[in-house]
């Protein structure tokens, strides 16, 4: 048990920190991520030797763990769920949260993390959008009606649609449920990409720039056009930008690292309390 304790407050501090840095400057340090790898690899290696007589077994759960989380973490980023920095978070939890020395029970605590993580992430990004939106009201207002007039085609053909389905729920009640999931995803694309437009848009001088900020527009350099782009700016592109721009405008997302502190924070509690196994009522 005392293993897995170490693992814990590990995984608790370099997330606090990776929280503060996200919050502060809008990106995670490569250096963190990858020192939490080495350190919870290295902690399970020479634990198998000197505690447990080498018996490695502790060790390879690490090592299936960080591969799992590899992949899940590179499906998030090629999916433009993550940016790069929550993604190396993701993959180095990955060696950190096989607490079990039974691959089954951590394939569990595996699926209770990503469950937290999707119910934290949806709950903290709609109460941070709610903030923005709240502070911003007026330029809310005016966008999300600039919005509206361009996408009211759409608008109206979901409205219709759910109208009819919703209609079918008198025979079918989860006809009725989808009919309103149908009318709704029009306010909720709307409201999404007006709080994108009018609270993650910021204008900063370019000396301020740094690798992987992403460019809210084009930008003309020499005979060369600059795209934004999901990987961001690279260093030598921030270097062409400062010769020509003193200020450019870019895309800010909001600081996510938070949702894995959270999510980390609850799974050791329904570890500790001896409730993983109450996934099967979900």
């Amino acid at each position: 048990m005392m293993e897995v304790i170490f693992l814990i407050i590990l995984g608790f501090i370099w997330i606090t920190f990776a929280s503060i840095q996200d919050l502060k400057k809008r990106e995670v340090a490569d250096w963190l991520n990858f020192s939490l790898i080495i350190f919870a690899l290295g902690f399970r290696f020479f634990y198998s030797l000197f505690f447990l007589d080498f018996q490695f077994n502790f060790f390879y759960q690490g090592l299936i763990g960080f591969g799992v989380f590899l992949v899940i973490g590179n499906l998030f980023y090629y999916a433009r769920v993550f940016a790069g920095g929550d993604a190396k978070l993701m993959i180095a939890l990955g060696a950190v949260l096989p607490f079990s020395n039974n691959i089954f029970m951590n394939f569990k605590i595996f699926i209770w993390f990503l469950f937290l993580f999707l119910f934290v992430g949806t709950f903290y990004s709609l109460i941070i959008s709610l903030v923005y939106c709240g502070k911003n009201f007026r330029k809310f207002k005016k966008e999300f009606l600039k919005q509206f007039k361009k996408k009211r085609k759409i608008f109206y053909l979901f409205m219709f649609l759910g109208s009819i389905v919703i209609f079918f729920g008198i025979f079918e009640n989860i006809l009725f449920f989808f009919g309103l999931i149908l009318f709704s995803l029009p306010y909720f694309f709307i409201y999404a990409k007006t709080i994108d437009e009018v609270c993650m848009i910021k204008e900063i001088e370019t000396n301020k720039l740094s690798e992987g900020d992403w460019l809210y527009n084009n930008l003309k350099i020499k005979n060369k056009l600059l795209k934004p782009n999901w990987e961001g700016l690279s260093k030598k592109e921030i270097r062409e930008i400062k010769k020509k721009y003193k200020k450019v405008r870019i895309r800010q997302g909001i600081p996510f690292v938070p949702v894995f502190w959270f999510s980390f924070i609850i799974l050791a509690l329904v570890y500790f309390l001896g409730l993983i196994d109450l996934f099967r009522f979900f």
